[in-house]
């Protein structure tokens, strides 16, 4: 199958903004009809599990305008220009819960929700923290707090959890747990 079946005729850039950009684009489908999408481009951005011992990870409660409301998150954020994207999760880590690692791994990449933006987060596992200064950044506002890894699956199964990279994180932590139980 072709990778590309969709051919771009057409790239109208509506909105350019801090985090993301809005373009429209008018595209030519395989049966040679067009369409038109709507594409949100968004800065790459990383997540950490943030292991604090052998079965907790750290997680930060935050207020999130798009759904006025606070979640329960694991640490994240963007990816500077010109930063890597593992010295980005040690940027991150260490703003958000305060902590520095010794072991920091890259997992994998993910796609936020590749129907309409371009996002895409690098995972990271943080081991051997170190407590350092926390330093938030000035229009952020974060709460740390850690937690069993088993509590954070229950609070996926009892619908307590909706961050899409939360979840998937919960649900690798868990599964390195278990593997290195041996």
């Amino acid at each position: 199958m072709d990778s590309k079946i969709e051919k771009t005729l057409k790239s109208d850039r509506i909105y350019e903004g801090k985090i993301i950009n809005l373009r429209v684009d008018t595209v030519e489908l395989p049966d040679k009809k067009y369409s038109k999408r709507e594409i949100v481009e968004h800065q790459k951005a990383v997540g950490i599990i943030a292991f604090d011992g052998k079965d907790r990870i750290w997680m930060v409660r935050q207020y999130r305008k798009a759904l006025d409301k606070m979640t329960l998150e694991i640490p994240a954020g963007l990816i500077e220009p010109n930063e890597l994207p593992a010295d980005a999760a040690k940027r991150e880590l260490q703003e958000e819960v305060g902590y520095t690692c010794e072991n920091i791994n890259y997992l994998f990449d993910t796609y936020s929700s590749p129907g309409f933006t371009n996002e895409k987060m690098s995972l990271f596992l943080a081991e051997d923290l170190k407590e350092s200064k926390l330093e938030n950044d000035e229009d952020e506002f974060v709460y740390r707090e850690s937690f069993e890894v088993d509590e954070l699956y229950n609070m996926i199964l009892n619908c307590e959890l909706s961050d899409a990279k939360t979840i998937i994180a919960v649900l690798v932590a868990k599964k390195y747990m278990e593997e290195s139980k041996l």
